[in-house]
């Protein structure tokens, strides 16, 4: 039991022990430019325990320039490092909050900033009072700075990744700025990006190193104001604190100074209530007094001064073997940092013509694919073309056939138009030829008829003279008759005497003047008959000319020839019409009756007195009269051209003959 207990009593000692070591504790939160953290502090802690703490959790080393700021009852107060934290003013919230911020500023930041936290912790905070307008910057100095803002945040420009709009959601510059100048938000962007462009190759540190250069010339830079009177009912001055002293401005001008007061010529700074008085290093200047509103303000100042005056005093001293390792590690992270922004800058350059390289040779690869492609896509199109060829081909041969055939068939139709023109020329010359021919014909049927007709006329003048003569003869013979043989008148059948044998022989004279009228009738007969022939067969030829110009007239209109053989018609009709008028009588058709006029007289012949003879003997020689009721030729043709010729010769009503 004894065994048993022991180590129960043992534990509960234990227990209580771990109770009375564990402290208590309040939260606290730490909120830095850019971030907040939470830590827990101990009761008894000082303002130094919680600012190391914080320093150690941030890796800060330079921890001269930092402060913990909180506000009480409108005044902006520094923790003290050397009083316990609870036991200072500070607001009775949790957990507590304070801001780690840069309490005194360098006087030449890229001497005194050793760290690049340090430095990054004033640049996020400078930059925050500019922005604030805590800090006046010209507006063409304020584009400059937002452009190595930038250059800090986003690294070197480029323009394939920061497309326009990419600072849209970023504050670079005042509010002041901005309603200064009417300009749209990309007008300020393009003006940023322009200088932007300019810091390619710029590290990070590098490019908040040269905002703070640029942002410790500023006339506000490192300033805290604080506003005082010369006398206690009046506030028309400002007292600023900075790193190099104590300076006075009038109300409404924080850029110059009215007057200002080094640290190195400053021998003593006291305050008495609201009373602050400066004492210059020179006895025989003016102690400079004035009041402030409250005696927190004139703590305020007074710490704020001792600690500027401190660091005023340490930069002019040797430093300290802590500063000289911070400052050789400095220079080793700054040539290490170097050496490696060097390499960095190589890989880059050596990277970037990498990039370049497979993009010429992505570039490439896609040109060749696209060539490719293309060669392809051109293949398959002289695929298809060689096939249309093909195809092209194959009906351009049937369609060379066919033409073949065609220019065959239209050689053929050439040759037959060439024989059927050959032809028809051919004929066109007979039928002209044969026109030619029954005009000569005609013409010469004309002169024949007109030689005929005069001949007939002498003829018929000669008849006429004979038969008045025969006239005068028989008149004069039955005249001597009547006187020498009277009884021959009533006895005309007894024989003649001797007076009777000498008129047998004038007789006989008178008959052998009769056998010559008998033969020349003959003769103009024959003729007649001859010139009948003659007209019949001209007959005959104008028929079958007739008919062939029919027969080719109907051929030719179908070879378009028809109006020529119009013509041809038309002038075989007027030289017809020109022919004598006992040729106007024949006409086209199956018959043809011809009606001559004979161009003799009707000759009287009475030959009774010269021989016995009766009114019904048929002479065998013709007497042709000029009537044509008694004297007529009627000329039939029947059939193919066969003619029937009836001749009637008829000398008196009893006198007929026929042949």
């Amino acid at each position: 039991m004894i065994w048993c207990g022991y180590p129960r009593k043992l534990k509960n000692m234990s227990i209580r022990g771990l109770k009375k070591k564990q402290p208590k504790t309040f939260k606290v939160k730490i909120i830095t430019v850019d971030a907040e953290m939470e830590f827990s502090c101990e009761m008894k802690w000082k303002g130094k325990d919680l600012f190391d703490l914080v320093c150690r959790a941030l890796g800060l080393r330079e921890t001269w320039f930092f402060g913990l700021q909180y506000t009480m009852k409108g005044i902006c107060t520094w923790l003290k490092m050397d009083k316990k934290v609870l036991d200072q003013e500070i607001p009775k919230e949790d957990p507590i909050s304070f801001h780690f911020l840069a309490k005194f500023y360098p006087e030449k930041v890229e001497e005194e900033l050793l760290q690049e936290i340090t430095q990054h912790l004033f640049f996020l905070q400078v930059k925050k009072q500019i922005l604030d307008e805590e800090i006046y910057c010209s507006p063409e100095a304020t584009v400059l700075l937002a452009s190595y803002a930038v250059q800090a945040k986003y690294g070197d420009y480029d323009p394939n990744f920061h497309e326009p709009g990419f600072l849209a959601h970023d504050e670079l510059l005042p509010k002041r700025v901005l309603r200064q100048y009417q300009l749209t938000a990309e007008m300020w962007e393009e003006k940023i990006t322009a200088w932007y462009a300019e810091h390619r190759g710029i590290a990070r540190d590098e490019a908040e190193m040269n905002y703070l250069k640029i942002a410790q010339d500023l006339e506000m830079y490192g300033v805290n104001y604080f506003p005082i009177a010369q006398n206690k009912n009046h506030t028309d001055l400002l007292l600023g604190v900075d790193a190099k002293g104590i300076h006075i401005y009038s109300i409404n001008n924080r850029f110059s100074p009215n007057k200002s007061f080094e640290w190195s010529a400053i021998r003593n700074i006291s305050y008495s209530e609201k009373e602050l008085t400066i004492k210059p290093l020179d006895k025989k200047a003016e102690v400079f007094k004035f009041f402030s509103s409250q005696l927190k303000v004139n703590k305020l100042i007074l710490q704020l001064c001792i600690g500027n005056h401190d660091l005023f005093m340490r930069r002019r001293k040797v430093d300290s073997i802590e500063i000289q390792q911070m400052k050789a590690q400095a220079r080793e992270e700054k040539a290490r940092k170097k050496m490696e922004n060097q390499r960095l800058a190589r890989e880059k350059q050596l990277r970037e013509e990498a990039e370049r390289a497979k993009e010429e040779l992505e570039r490439r690869l896609f040109q060749l694919e696209d060539e490719a492609r293309q060669a392809n896509e051109a293949l398959l199109r002289s695929q298809e073309a060689a096939e249309l060829l093909a195809e092209k081909a194959q009906i351009a041969e049937e369609e060379a056939k066919l033409l073949a055939q065609n220019a065959a068939e239209a050689e053929q139709e050439r040759q037959r138009l060439e024989i059927t023109a050959l032809k028809t020329k051919e004929e066109k010359r007979l039928m002209e030829q044969k026109m030619r021919e029954a005009e000569l014909i005609a013409v010469k049927l004309v002169k024949e008829s007109d030689r005929r007709a005069k001949e007939a006329e002498h003829l018929k003048q000669d008849l006429h003279e004979a038969r008045e003569a025969e006239r005068k003869a028989k008149q004069k013979l039955l005249d001597i008759t009547k006187l020498n043989y009277p009884h021959m008148v009533k006895y005309p059948q007894s024989l003649p005497t001797d007076r009777d044998a000498n008129f047998d022989k004038g007789s006989v004279k008178l008959d052998l003047k009769d056998i010559d009228l008998k033969r020349l009738s003959f003769e103009i007969e024959r003729e007649r008959l001859d010139y009948l022939e003659k007209s019949k067969k001209f007959e005959d030829r104008l028929k079958e000319l007739k008919s062939e110009i029919l027969a080719l007239k109907l051929e030719e209109k179908q070879s378009g020839l028809y109006s020529h053989w119009n013509e041809v018609l038309g002038s075989l009709d007027r030289s017809i019409g020109n022919t004598p008028s006992w040729m106007k009588t024949f006409e086209t058709g199956d018959s043809l009756d011809i009606n001559l006029q004979r161009p003799f007289p009707a000759y009287s012949l009475n030959t009774t007195s010269s021989w016995p003879c009766t009114n019904k003997i048929q002479h065998t020689v013709p007497v042709v009269k000029s009537s044509f009721e008694e004297n007529s030729l009627v000329a039939n043709s029947v059939g193919t051209g066969t003619r029937k010729q009836i001749v009637k010769v008829q000398q008196h009503d009893s006198d007929v003959i026929y042949i």
